[in-house]
């Protein structure tokens, strides 16, 4: 299970990689576009846009994962062995269910515009593309929240006592 995930996160840091540099260079050439070419390249925008909401979707998953997102701890940091790691399997629970609800209405999203064939306004690409964005990124946090609980459920009941 390990090795997936791994193998997981590699793809997950690849498309955060491309997506990061694709967005850096679109706004660049955009800025630079606007200020001294002048020329009429609308699609620049376009392509920064989406690479940013693939790239914070996907941060997010990378910051829940390594446990860098902000959280509120006052609790947990008052409770010690046993009791603590159930109380984080039931929050990374929580966080899964979300996540899961989200995938599920994503998929069904991404349904509809495939359905309605809507395009973007300037790149004229499929609109599920970008949203695909909230299926790739919820359906990663998903797989990895529940391959969390699972290994983390298995040391709460293994342990000695």
């Amino acid at each position: 299970m390990k090795k997936i995930l791994g193998y997981l996160q590699k793809i997950e840091n690849g498309i955060l990689i491309a997506s990061f540099t694709s967005m850096v260079v679109f706004s660049f050439a955009q800025v630079v576009n606007r200020n001294l070419i002048k020329a009429p390249i609308a699609w620049f925008e376009e392509v920064a846009l989406y690479s940013m909401i693939y790239m914070v979707l996907l941060g997010t998953e990378a910051g829940l994962r390594d446990g860098t997102q902000i959280r509120v701890t006052a609790l947990v940091d008052r409770l010690h062995g046993r009791c603590r790691r159930v109380v984080d399997i039931l929050a990374k629970l929580v966080v899964m269910v979300f996540s899961a609800d989200v995938l599920y209405n994503a998929v069904h999203m991404i349904g509809k515009q495939i359905e309605t064939q809507q395009l973007s306004p300037v790149l004229r690409i499929p609109m599920a593309i970008p949203y695909m964005a909230l299926a790739v990124s919820f359906g990663v946090i998903t797989v990895v929240h529940l391959a969390d609980v699972v290994l983390m459920t298995v040391d709460v009941f293994t342990e000695e006592r």
